[in-house]
């Protein structure tokens, strides 16, 4: 393989790379401009993936000789088909509880981010784990304290921020590697 078909392929790779960012910027912006829409399309792909999850442990339980593995195949496959029909049914309900369960991650997660940045505390940066944590726990009381109320903005708002912020990462990224591709060539 020369050099200019490498050269090529990577040019070629930073072009899509630079298209993909812009695209998750744009659809980050629309999932903060519109965070119930985006709130219930998460709703419902997490209704088709439990309804797929279902699927393969209802299939996995037909192929299980033991009547105890079959019964609790059937039973965790019959759980995950039940809940995403609900959730496609329902989607408004179904984003509710996924409201209420982000609620109880954020502030799990903020508890041990508090765990983590104190064992750590001897090291520099640690604080940044602190300062997350702080941040985390506030936002997790903010959806606690106004749910059912902020299942209209949060999931919708903060997969939309995720999705701008990993898009602008990604395409500054990507602007450096063309960048460095342009002073090699």
């Amino acid at each position: 393989m020369s050099a200019t078909s490498v050269a090529g392929i990577v040019k070629d790779s930073i072009g899509w790379s630079i298209g993909l960012s812009v695209l998750l910027i744009v659809a980050g912006i629309v999932a903060i401009v519109m965070p119930l829409a985006a709130g219930i399309a998460i709703d419902l792909l997490v209704a088709w993936l439990l309804i797929f999850s279902g699927c393969v442990h209802l299939a996995f339980a037909w192929y299980t000789r033991s009547a105890g593995g079959f019964i609790w195949e059937f039973l965790v496959g019959l759980l995950y088909g039940v809940t995403g029909a609900y959730m496609i049914i329902h989607p408004h309900r179904g984003l509710i509880s996924l409201t209420l369960v982000l609620a109880i991650y954020l502030f799990i997660e903020a508890i041990l981010e508090f765990v983590l940045g104190f064992r750590l505390r001897p090291l520099p940066g640690s604080g940044w784990l602190l300062f997350d944590g702080a941040v985390t726990l506030i936002l997790s009381i903010l959806i606690w304290k106004t749910w059912p109320s902020s299942t209209e903005w949060a999931i919708g708002t903060l997969v939309g921020l995720s999705m701008l912020f990993s898009g602008a990462s990604r395409l500054g990224i990507s602007m450096a590697a063309r960048s460095n591709l342009s002073k090699l060539a």
